[in-house]
């Protein structure tokens, strides 16, 4: 035989051979190849991690998403006016809008660009330098400037925070939201406060807090409707946004005098059990705060009471959104597991300064065994905090099977998206492919929608639920016991979906 005949049998032969192989690696594999070849290519890696499928957002702030271009415009149409020297939004009626005047109408900025730009970085990170004030105290500054245009147009800022989210390639996000517009605190005024927390609710509750549950649902359900028609959702038109699930945790203020706190916390319990729009509740206002610090064994102590009275409601609590030298060494040295102990939280915000806790190696192995979540904001820390890097515990909580998934916190005032929270985890940490996937099937597993998982263990690898187990993950068409499956649980639904786009996402590679 020839020798140019023998090396083409050879070939082909040898061709025979690796193309089951090549079949055999998977998508996922060729996707995590495409990845490491692009990671120290800031560019491309943004234009992958853009298209990847994320799950879930999870630590969402409603009022802190809203970019401040948006809110200038809410302003606008609401005829506010601007402190030229603070950027905070006053009522009207304005001053003209000539240079000199101290209380312009917001619309002045459209023409005035030094004006404009001033609001944009006082209600923003943009710009912001160290200097005579820190991050964090610009960071939450912000709010109070911008919070009568975020206040009086809901239906607005839920249309463009969710729309942001489509076009991130979300598939669902819970959004923190004090919903009741300050009812739960006026109904708190006319109720004697009683450190009796079972008497305390008997109070409120016969001062007609089902009453302000029920307003509140009606409220946001308007609200969601607008939103939905600002969307064009159900047109040819529709925005990114209408593919994308929404759901709310009530948002405690926690920095109010406690009998509001208490009352707050309550209504958080009645929507989330009367409510399906309400998914749980969560606390926020800064943690080092003194109130929320000099409370907060007691925020806990009313947390664990209701906790009893309404046991199967989701809390998500804020923990160790802390730092050396932010607040005494003895305040950090609990946070997080009284959050997770006494406070009964599935999922922690933040969870910085785990490794201040007391034995902090303990409560980690604790959260993996209660499989809490930690929902990781790497740009929010570092701009509130001053933590990134090595100095963050992301790598820690990995190491020790703590499940993570990364989170926008308020990505309008950080002037960030979830994008840009993948970009940062994949060029600070080295993560992989798998780790990514890895995040965003946790941030589903860890949602607060009803029904049970797709799956059936997600420890070290995840194995689907038996009535899935037999089909391709993620297929257009799954069997009959799989279907039957999906259409009774939403959260098995929602997580068939993220598998459906990563399928669909992973072919590119």
């Amino acid at each position: 035989m020839p020798p140019t005949v023998r090396r083409t049998m050879r070939l082909c032969l040898l061709l025979l051979f690796l193309a089951p192989l090549a079949a055999a690696q998977s998508a996922e594999q060729r996707t995590a190849r495409y990845l490491d070849s692009i990671r120290k290519q800031p560019p491309l890696l943004l234009a992958f991690v853009h298209d990847l499928p994320k799950g879930g957002d999870l630590h969402n702030h409603l009022d802190g998403a809203i970019y401040a271009e948006d809110l200038i415009d809410f302003a606008v149409d609401g005829s506010l006016c601007v402190d030229r020297t603070s950027s905070r939004l006053l009522a009207p009626p304005c001053d003209s809008c000539e240079n000199y005047t101290a209380k312009p109408a917001a619309q002045c900025s459209y023409a005035d660009h030094v004006l404009y730009n001033q609001m944009i970085d006082a209600w923003s990170m943009r710009n912001w330098r160290p200097g005579d004030e820190s991050g964090h105290d610009h960071f939450f500054a912000a709010f109070d400037k911008f919070g009568l245009a975020s206040h009086t147009h809901v239906a607005e800022a839920i249309a463009a925070a969710t729309n942001r989210a489509g076009m991130d390639h979300l598939q669902y996000v819970e959004f923190m939201h004090t919903a009741d517009g300050g009812a739960a605190a006026k109904l708190a005024a006319k109720v004697e406060w009683n450190p009796d927390y079972a008497k305390m609710r008997e109070a409120l509750l016969a001062a007609g807090m089902k009453d302000v549950a029920s307003e509140t649902g009606k409220k946001l359900a308007a609200e969601d409707s607008r939103a939905k028609e600002i969307l064009k959702c159900g047109t040819p038109d529709a925005a990114p946004g209408c593919s994308v699930t929404i759901r709310y945790l009530y948002q405690v203020l926690r920095g109010l005098p406690h009998e509001i706190v208490f009352a707050q916390i309550l209504l958080g319990f009645e929507l989330a059990s009367s409510d399906p729009k309400f998914v749980g509740f969560n606390l926020v206002m800064p943690e080092d705060w003194y109130v929320c610090i000099h409370d907060f064994n007691q925020h806990m102590a009313m947390i664990d009471y209701l906790h009893g009275v309404y046991p199967k409601v989701h809390i998500t609590l804020h923990g160790g959104e802390l730092a050396m030298g932010l607040v005494p060494p003895e305040d950090l040295a609990f946070h997080i597991r009284s959050s997770v102990e006494r406070g009964h939280a599935e999922r922690i915000g933040h969870g910085v300064s785990v490794m201040n806790e007391k034995d902090p190696i303990d409560l980690m192995h604790e959260m993996a065994e209660r499989n809490v979540l930690v929902e990781i904001a790497l740009t929010s820390n570092d701009e509130i905090l001053g933590v990134s890097g090595d100095d963050h515990p992301l790598p820690i909580y990995m190491k020790y099977g703590v499940p993570v998934a990364l989170a926008s916190d308020d990505e309008g005032v950080a002037r960030s998206d979830m994008t840009h929270e993948y970009a940062r985890a994949v060029e600070t940490y080295h993560l992989s492919y798998p780790d990514l996937k890895r995040m965003a099937r946790q941030s589903l597993e860890h949602s607060f929608l009803p029904g049970q998982s797709l799956w059936m263990d997600t420890k070290l690898v995840f194995r689907v639920a038996p009535p899935c187990a037999g089909d391709a993950l993620g297929a257009e068409k799954p069997s009959a016991t799989c279907d039957e499956f999906l259409a009774a649980n939403q959260r098995a639904h929602m997580q068939w979906n993220l598998e459906t786009e990563f399928a669909k996402f992973e072919k590119k590679y």
